[in-house]
């Protein structure tokens, strides 16, 4: 079957090969004049022959067109215009520098997603933000997040205050494919949330899909979010920082050889933990991180990255539980250009996700990780000027630590242990094609294969008609089931496998040129797993792999939206609907234990979950005051029946709230340049509160009150909303110095609201009456920060 598959892929790309006609090629890169950095995204446009594409994710562009004479306009937001008369007799490589724009206070524009050139793309669910929107945006502690920013974007959300990750479109966190420079992030998170591990001093581009994902993406359920980190300056020197109240960054690049190569070194770390001891707080929270990056230009054909990340957080409270966590990578990459229709990127990746957790009433000192050696080819193929192919190769070697056990200290009554390691390969082939169809109707297509294996060394547990799970029907609760017996699975022996096909369509109809109705359907497979107790500050990470109790999750998603501009580009409009369904969506039983889990399988069930609304967006883009306003209506269940007539399963089996479901999500962001001093930026959130489990009464065992709980996930925690304000202050903006600097004020929740991060229910001690208690993690935060950059 799979040889079949691999040799119907190979004929299509020969055939649609054959359609290639013999024109001539205009191809080449554009970059920064200032630094020679490429430029993602770049928009070139061919007036008379009606002709436009973009620049990859590596700056490079190719349009083929008949022999002649032809003006090119080549726009990037936050760039001058280019335009220029060309000849073209014969397949030509040319490369363009753009040049930044000024500050120009009547024409501050913000670009992501809602220009005219994207009106015909069918490309749809998906949002880029440029680190100059981003950058006019308010900052936390006077710097700004990336991960804040993609927050106020219709579909997102987070859990609760001080949960890590986000959640798009009703799905998971570890539904979120999150990859820096191609790598894998596992955690996106610094200070509970506060703050995201992505620089926005070193980021170059970013993009988010929460729908239509192309083919060559996979291996998740919910969104990519595909960023890349900047490649350094090859023409001069230049160093950037900031020094805040919490924690300060620096970022130095420049180049090694003058035109052939460079560097781009970035860090950032916090000090609220020195301020806390000498105010005698027995509470510590820290973090760093580290970016770096080097690019040689072997010749016009050739290029070569390496890039890495390494950062930890580090928290301890009052002496009761510390808890750590990190994530790091290397990526070694080559750009070939084959010809002025082929380009190429070949990427070895190593990343690595570690989770610590120090309890010291237990005396226990918990360790888990999972580790991928990731190989990836790609292939971008320029056929025609109507139609462009992508496809490519991808493996995965996965390593997963699910806890080294020890004891903390020598009066600790934990026995050392390691649970059993365990292992994966994970491996896809994919093509996919972008076509014209006609002047109206444009089409993105593909398929996706994609292949797991688990593979020993490792003993895994048998269980009696194959269930890990027990149902006890006199007390009418799951139990954990009991192994019948054990299988041992030599080194690389395969214990089990997936395989599944998973097609992409995107379809765009323009009804004119600034309007279009565009429709997207993806199927995608999800072989790992966070496993999760997300209901604390602090949750507990471990990933692991599917099996044969621990199914794959199947997703298939289906969107429509309409897309309009107005006035020439200066409003946009965009409204779009969709429903997802995912199959085999675990669950936990209820008690379930997470820590020192040696089989996972005994407290998790396999359900279904969907997730279906209304997204709304629209923004302003262009003059003193620009922002958006986006709105979404949703709802996100799940359901886990019975496997039985005589189980109840979750829940009685019925459709319960997501623990992430947000009916209501809306979010105003502005920014205003009120002079070439001064500008302001605000950021409104409005949420409904997350899903929770009250307690509907109480019962007396033993002399203790014990609540009892009513069905899942059946309340709502308080709505979450705050308002964020920021100004920021450059002294002088003008100067022909090397020296800029700038002064950024900030406040983050600025009338104090006290969000829930979650509630407790428990026993007063004094007068014996149940009593909840409301948990916060932020009140109003103020910073300051000064910028600069020489």
């Amino acid at each position: 079957m799979r040889h079949k598959i691999i040799y119907t892929l190979l004929l299509i790309t020969i055939s649609l090969g054959a359609y290639s006609q013999e024109k001539v090629t205009l191809s080449g890169i554009i970059n920064m004049k200032t630094s020679t950095e490429t430029i993602i995204g770049a928009s070139i446009f061919i007036p008379g022959a009606k002709i436009s594409t973009i620049t990859n994710a590596y700056g490079f562009y190719s349009v083929t067109l008949p022999k002649g004479e032809y003006t090119i306009v080549i726009s990037c937001v936050g760039f001058e215009t280019i335009e220029e008369h060309i000849v073209l007799a014969a397949n030509t490589r040319k490369n363009f520098s753009m040049l930044e724009k000024s500050k120009n206070l009547n024409e501050v524009v913000i670009k992501y997603n809602g220009s005219a050139n994207n009106i015909r793309k069918p490309e749809m669910s998906v949002n880029k933000l440029s680190i100059s929107t981003i950058k006019k945006m308010p900052a936390v502690m006077g710097e700004v997040d990336v991960l804040r920013a993609i927050l106020q974007l219709p579909g997102v959300s987070t859990a609760q205050e001080g949960a890590t990750g986000f959640n798009v479109r009703g799905g998971s966190v570890d539904g979120n494919l999150i990859l820096l420079d191609e790598a894998v992030v596992y955690n996106t998170s610094h200070l509970f949330g506060f703050l995201s591990v992505f620089n926005a001093d070193v980021i170059k581009d970013l993009k988010l899909y929460k729908g239509g994902i192309p083919a060559n993406f996979g291996g998740r359920t919910s969104s990519v979010l595909d960023i890349y980190q900047k490649e350094g300056n090859n023409e001069t020197y230049h160093i950037t920082g900031g020094i805040g109240a919490i924690s300060s960054r620096l970022l130095a690049e420049g180049p090694i050889v003058k035109d052939k190569s460079s560097f781009v070194v970035a860090g950032r770390t916090s000090y609220a933990h020195l301020f806390m001891k000498l105010a005698d707080n027995p509470n510590s929270i820290s973090f760093y991180d580290l970016n770096a990056k080097l690019n040689f230009k072997l010749n016009d054909n050739n290029r070569i990255f390496l890039s890495g990340y390494f950062g930890k957080d580090k928290m301890d409270f009052n002496n009761f539980f510390s808890n750590n966590y990190g994530n790091s990578f290397f990526n070694l990459r080559w750009n070939h250009i084959f010809s002025d229709k082929f380009f190429s990127n070949a990427s070895f990746i190593y990343s690595k996700y570690d989770y610590g957790l120090k309890i010291k009433y237990v005396g226990i000192d918990w360790v888990s990780d999972i580790r991928n050696f990731n190989f990836k080819y790609d292939f971008n193929h320029h056929l025609s000027d109507k139609l462009v192919l992508n496809y490519g190769v991808n493996s995965i070697y996965y390593k997963f630590n699910p806890g080294t056990i020890k004891p903390i200290d020598s009066t600790s009554a934990i026995n050392p242990d390691q649970i059993e390691k365990k292992y994966a390969w994970e491996n896809a082939l994919y093509i996919s094609a972008e076509q014209t169809l006609t002047d109206k109707i444009s089409l993105t297509y593909g398929l996706r294969y994609s292949y797991f294996l688990r593979l020993g060394e490792q003993h895994v547990n048998n269980y009696a008609n194959n269930q890990a799970v027990l149902f006890n029907p006199e007390l009418q609760i799951y139990e954990e089931g009991k192994p019948t017996s054990i299988t041992y699975y030599n080194k690389n022996k395969k214990i089990i496998d997936f395989g599944n096909l998973e097609p992409r369509l995107a379809v765009s109809y323009a009804l004119n040129n600034d309007q279009s109705i565009k429709a997207s359907y993806n199927r995608m497979s999800q072989y790992i797993h966070l496993i999760s107790n997300t209901a604390s500050v602090s949750p507990l990470d471990i990933w692991a792999p599917s099996d044969q109790y621990l199914k794959p999750e199947i997703l298939d998603q289906v969107a429509l939206g309409y897309f309009r501009n107005f006035r020439n580009g200066k409003y946009a409009l965009e409204t779009e609907a969709f429903y997802k369904k995912i199959q085999n969506k675990a669950d936990y039983i209820d008690g379930a234990e997470l820590i020192a889990q040696k089989a996972i399988e005994q407290v998790l069930l396999n359900g279904e979950a969907r997730a279906y609304g209304l997204e709304v967006m629209l923004k302003k883009n262009t003059e003193r005051l620009t922002g958006w306003l986006s709105y979404t209506l949703s709802k996100a269940e799940q359901r886990t029946p019975g496997r039985n007539a005589t189980e109840p399963g979750i829940n009685n089996g019925q459709w319960y709230r997501a623990n992430y479901d947000k009916t209501h999500n809306l979010s105003l962001t502005a920014a205003y340049q009120l002079t070439k001093k001064w500008s302001f930026g605000g950021i409104f959130t409005y949420q409904t509160g997350k899903a929770a489990t009250y307690p509907i009464g109480k019962y007396q065992y033993q002399g203790i009150t014990i609540a009892n709980y009513g069905q899942r996930n059946a309340n709502s925690l308080p709505a979450y909303h705050h308002l964020d304000l920021s100004a920021t202050y450059t002294p002088k903006p003008d100067s022909k110095k090397r020296w800029k600097g700038e002064w950024v004020f900030s406040i983050y929740n600025i009338y104090g609201r006290n969000n829930a991060a979650s509630l407790m229910f428990e026993q007063n001690r004094e007068t014996g009456l149940s009593e909840a208690k409301q948990i916060s993690i932020f009140g109003i935060v103020p910073g300051v920060t000064y910028n600069f950059k020489f």
